[in-house]
């Protein structure tokens, strides 16, 4: 395997970047690999010889930027990686490639995030109910972007990102079409990135996108009985976690996805639904 590293950035982190690259350049044990910046609503940004750089001008957020990365790239897997992220160890990537050549039906590999400063992992960047023991590897239902790996045969069988996504839950959208597909997704807790501790809400449109995106998720893959019943869980829980302040946010995205097209819709088998309910998250929750 000859793996690409797609690096998204907005080029208003010059050192943050190269750190990103020299994490990328230390991988041991691979003979050779490809890295790819995409310089996404920005102009050409500085990278070393050999890095190649693709730009857009036009902001096509973060699932249209990955999108970009892997159409200007031919290696496989993919790994994508935010600018202002770096590999913990150098032997993170020959992790995966082991994996993915020991067990052909490992479509995707999420990695564990850290904070560099404090050494914890967030709940929310365990894709698991419950995020305990974020050490612990698993198969799971969905993955975190910027911190994972792809087979290129995943994205040749079910599609790309959702580009109108723009941002959030656009993973989960390409998850589950790859969990229909037959690939597993596997969370491995023991391969980790370094990321600073951050939250969604730093985004200012980080509510409503995130509300519009999971109806427009639901309407796309659910089969219609469990349809309502995910977009209403999660209504509920996000209020729950939401501070009162920023409901109008929320409830402007429900409404939003709701009212305008969703996209093409083509919803999982229902043995996808028991496959994932058997995994410890039915699309419910």
């Amino acid at each position: 395997m000859k793996p690409v590293f797609v690096v998204l950035t907005r080029g208003d982190r010059p050192a943050e970047l190269a750190a990103a690259i020299e994490s990328i350049q230390a991988q041991t044990a691979i003979e050779s690999s490809e890295i790819v910046v995409v310089a996404n609503g920005t102009e050409l940004v500085a990278a070393p010889a050999g890095v190649k750089v693709v730009a857009s001008m036009d902001n096509l957020g973060v699932a249209g930027g990955r999108n970009l990365g892997v159409g200007e790239s031919e290696g496989d897997p993919i790994f994508f990686l935010d600018d202002d992220a770096t590999y913990r160890e150098t032997d993170v990537a020959a992790g995966v490639l082991a994996a993915m050549a020991v067990d052909p039906s490992i479509g995707i590999v999420s990695l564990r995030v850290v904070d560099p400063v404090s050494g914890v992992t967030s709940r929310r960047h365990i894709p698991r109910v419950g995020a305990s023991h974020p050490e612990r590897s698993s198969l799971v239902t969905t993955f975190l972007g910027g911190a994972s790996a792809v087979r290129r045969q995943v994205f040749e069988r079910v599609g790309s990102f959702p580009a109108e996504f723009l941002y959030a839950h656009e993973e989960t959208d390409l998850a589950w079409r790859a969990l229909d597909a037959g690939f597993d997704i596997v969370y491995r807790g023991d391969l980790a990135i370094n990321h600073p501790a951050t939250l969604p809400s730093r985004h200012s449109e980080a509510d409503r996108l995130s509300a519009r995106n999971r109806v427009w998720l639901s309407r796309r893959r659910l089969p219609v009985p469990i349809n309502v019943i995910y977009v209403v869980v999660w209504l509920v829980i996000s209020m729950v976690r939401t501070p009162l302040g920023r409901w109008r946010s929320l409830i402007a995205g429900m409404l939003e996805g709701i009212r305008r097209p969703a996209g093409e819709r083509s919803a999982i088998k229902w043995r996808t639904v028991w496959r994932m309910t058997k995994l410890g998250r039915p699309p419910i929750i």
